[in-house]
């Protein structure tokens, strides 16, 4: 076997990028994470060879996000189409957590969405759209062209909206119980160094009940569910195809008010967009949503969402740190808090529910320090 089709291990980013090259003997490694399954990239290679008739050069793990499912890109050999796919990966592979058929239900709608190669269980082949999400590029190109893809997203919004309503999964009182119950046992302990009192619990669990009620009033539609910029990748401009905006992570989409997408979007913690930015999209694409909501009655619910949302992300940021050792999301802390300070600002000179948990918000620190003894005493 060449160098050229040798085995490396290579860092970069502070993330580990683990290579397999292709030898005689099949796809191996020699790998100092034992998280990594050896036999994970032979079982990708010989569902290609079977289903494309392809043979794989190399295949490369991604760097992992927080869910339990782990992504490879594989070169293939050749130069017929495709020359790259991305492998996805479940390990414990489930009706919740299939593409299928929600993948092919949005393509057959004419949304953008990878298309799809092969599949075995627990083992998705899909299009490489690329590295280029929305969330890198807002922070290098210039603000016309971020507005522009902003626009782009946004304008997703109402066509993924006008889809039929396939099933009756939905934002519904338990999940967003859920969320506040995260925001107690995860955020709060690390913000005061002690766990939430009684009151503070009651309190979290009335507003978050008025987000719940206001939810349950709404429209529903169907949404992404985590439709942020970093789910966003633009497609490369191919022969008669411009560049576009395709979505990823499809598996949890369900039914939700009408703003629930555009507050993922337009709140993430991740990519800090100025005011007038948001302001301006809002009111853009508010009346072209199929309900047309009314300005009040849009804002009234942005907002609300925007803090179950955001408390539900900033708490999975600091679980990740205190749990799993991983610090990567510590830095979207600061840019959440300040989301949900407003919104909750907001909120809370429309409801008193609300400006009770707004006190709370507003006590807590901008920051967090975050130690080895900083993990709270208890989750759920």
């Amino acid at each position: 076997m060449s160098d050229r089709r040798s085995r490396w291990l290579r860092r970069g980013n502070g993330c580990l990028s683990l290579v397999f090259r292709l030898g005689a003997a099949g796809i191996v490694a020699r790998s100092q994470n034992s998280d990594l399954p050896p036999t994970r990239p032979a079982i990708i290679a010989e569902v290609i060879g079977a289903q494309l008739s392809r043979t794989v050069e190399t295949i490369q793990r991604l760097p992992a996000g927080l869910d339990v499912r782990s992504f490879y890109r594989i070169h293939l050999e050749g130069d017929a189409l495709p020359t790259r796919l991305i492998a996805r990966v479940d390990p414990e592979p489930a009706a919740s957590s299939d593409l299928e058929p929600i993948r092919s239900l949005l393509a057959h709608h004419q949304l953008p969405v990878p298309a799809r190669y092969a599949s075995a269980p627990g083992l998705e082949l899909l299009e490489d759209l690329g590295d280029q999400s929305l969330e890198l590029l807002a922070n290098r190109i210039a603000v016309d062209r971020r507005g522009e893809l902003y626009t782009e997203a946004c304008d997703l919004v109402p066509r993924l909206q006008r889809v039929p309503l396939p099933f009756e999964r939905s934002l519904d009182a338990e999940l967003i119980t859920s969320k506040a119950r995260k925001w107690l046992d995860w955020a709060l302990p690390l913000a005061f160094g002690r766990r939430a009192s009684p009151a503070e619990q009651t309190i979290t669990h009335a507003a978050f009940d008025r987000i719940a009620q206001e939810c349950a009033r709404a429209p529903k539609r169907l949404a992404h569910r985590d439709f942020k910029a970093a789910n966003l990748l633009l497609r490369p401009a191919g022969p008669n195809q411009p560049a576009e905006l395709c979505m990823i992570d499809l598996q949890g989409v369900f039914l939700a008010p009408p703003e629930y997408d555009l507050v993922c979007l337009l709140r993430d913690s991740q990519v800090a967009l100025p005011e007038g930015t948001v302001a301006f999209l809002c009111e853009r694409i508010r009346s072209e949503l199929p309900d047309a909501p009314g300005r009040e009655e849009f804002l009234r619910r942005f907002d609300l969402i925007t803090v179950a949302r955001v408390a539900k992300d900033i708490a999975h940021y600091l679980h990740a740190a205190t749990q799993r050792g991983d610090r990567r999301y510590l830095p979207f802390v600061p840019q959440g808090l300040a989301n949900l300070r407003a919104a909750a600002r907001r909120a809370g000179e429309r409801d008193g529910d609300m400006a009770r948990l707004a006190e709370i918000i507003e006590g807590m620190p901008a920051r967090f320090e975050i130690t080895p003894e900083s993990a709270p005493e208890t989750e759920t």
